[in-house]
C-alpha cells in the first residue's frame, strides 16, 4: 500500500497499522511506550524513499523478528514531522536525518542517533528543465523558488547551507514545501519550483521524465565531500536518550537488526535489494527503482558506525546558516553513540 505523501501523522498510523506492518495496537505513548514486550513505533521521513531503504528492508528480511522485536513502521512525507512525532512520545524512535539531534539539543532536548545508516546525505539538487539556463549552480538561487520536503526538514538545511556556501543568503531564496514523489515531480513541472531538493526514487523520475536534471549530487561520499566539504551522516535511528539509557536491551536489539540488514546490503546487488521490497515502492517502474538503488547505495554505511569526522562537519553545515545554533555550544558526543553498534 502506498501511503499518500500528504498524510497525517494519525491517518499514517492507522492505516499502515491495518495493513498488518506488525501493528501494536493500544496508545502509542502509552503501554508500547515501555516497550516491555518489544514492541517499538519508529516513525520513517517517508518509508518508500531509498535514502531510508534500510527501515522497510530490515522488516522484510525479518530481522526485526528475530530479535523478539515486533517493529511498526509508521510515515511521514518529512523528518521535521517523524521528529515532532518522537518529541511527543507517540513513537519511540525515528529513522531520519542526523542533523535533527544537533537542532534539539539547540533546543534543549536530548535526542541521539543509534544506529547511523548513512556518511552521505543520498538528497540531489535538481533543476527544472525550464528553468535550466538560468540556475547552472546554487549561486543562481537569489529570487528562486526552491522544493523542499517540508520546512525545517533537513532538505531546508541543507538547501540554505548550498545557498549561503556560494554567496546567496537564506532570505534570498523561497523555500517551498512540495513533499517528495508525485507533489513534487508536479510543482516542478507546473513551475511552482525552479528547482528543487529531493531523493530517489524521485531524482530518477525527474531525470526519465526530462522534467529536470541533476545540479548537485549528493548521493555519495565524494559528492558529499565536493559540496559540504566533508562526509555528512544523515540516514539513522535516533531515539530520546532517556528512553536509550532506560531501555538498553530493546535498542541493542534494534541494532542488531539494522547492522544486519546493512552488512546484507553491503553484500547484495540493488536487484536483489529491489527485489525484497514491497512492488509499489517502485513508483516509475522496477528497472527505474533499481537504477535509483543503484544510484544511491554508496551513501550507506555497512556498520551502523557514526564517521569519525562526520558530526563536525553537520554542526559546520548547520551553523552556516541556523540561528538557533549558530551561538549555540553542541556536545556533539552526546548527538550520537556508538555503543549498541560495535558490540
Amino acid at each position: 500500500m502506498r501511503t499518500p505523501l500528504k498524510i497525517s501523522a494519525a491517518v499514517a498510523a492507522t492505516a499502515l497499522a491495518l495493513t498488518g506492518l506488525t501493528a501494536c495496537g493500544g496508545s502509542s505513548s502509552g503501554s508500547a511506550a515501555d516497550a516491555g514486550d518489544g514492541r517499538i513505533q519508529i516513525m520513517v521521513g517517508g518509508l518508500d524513499k531509498v535514502i531510508y531503504l534500510p527501515a522497510r528492508l530490515t522488516q522484510q528480511l525479518g530481522y526485526f523478528k528475530a530479535e523478539g522485536l515486533n517493529v511498526t513502521l509508521l510515515t511521514e512525507p518529512a523528518g521535521v514531522q517523524a521528529t515532532t512525532s518522537l518529541i511527543s512520545g507517540d513513537v519511540q524512535g525515528v529513522v531520519g536525518f542526523y542533523d535533527h539531534t544537533l537542532d534539539l539539543q539547540a533546543k534543549n532536548k536530548q535526542v541521539e542517533s543509534v544506529v547511523q545508516l548513512a556518511h552521505a546525505p543520498g538528497e540531489v539538487e535538481v533543476v527544472s528543465t525550464k528553468a535550466a539556463s538560468e540556475i547552472t549552480s546554487p549561486k543562481d538561487f537569489t529570487g528562486k523558488k526552491l522544493g523542499v520536503t517540508g520546512l525545517g526538514s533537513s532538505t531546508d538545511f541543507l538547501t540554505k547551507y548550498l545557498a549561503v556556501k556560494n554567496g546567496v543568503k537564506p532570505e534570498e531564496i523561497t523555500p517551498v514545501a512540495v513533499g517528495a514523489g508525485q507533489t513534487f515531480l508536479s510543482a516542478m513541472e507546473q513551475g511552482s519550483i525552479q528547482a528543487g531538493m529531493t531523493t530517489d526514487p524521485t531524482v530518477a523520475q525527474v531525470v526519465n521524465k526530462k522534467i529536470g536534471k541533476v545540479l548537485v549530487d549528493m548521493r555519495t561520499p565524494e559528492g558529499s565531500r565536493q559540496a559540504l566539504g566533508g562526509p555528512y551522516p544523515s540516514s539513522s535511528l535516533y531515539m530520546n536518550t532517556d528512553w536509550v539509557n532506560s531501555h538498553k536491551d530493546t535498542v541493542q536489539k534494534l541494532a542488531n537488526a539494522f547492522v544486519k540488514t546493512l552488512k546484507w546490503m553491503s553484500t547484495h546487488t540493488a536487484e536483489e535489494i529491489a527485489a525484497k521490497m514491497p512492488a509499489d515502492y517502485a513508483q516509475g517502474g522496477k528497472e527505474l527503482y533499481v537504477q535509483a538503488i543503484k544510484d544511491t547505495l554508496p551513501m550507506f554505511t555497512k556498520d551502523g558506525v557514526m564517521p569519525a569526522d562526520g558530526p563536525a562537519t553537520v554542526e559546520r553545515v548547520l551553523k552556516a546558516f541556523n540561528p538557533t545554533l549558530k551561538n549555540a555550544t553542541i556536545d556533539l558526543k552526546k548527538t550520537y553513540t556508538t555503543e549498541f553498534v560495535k558490540k
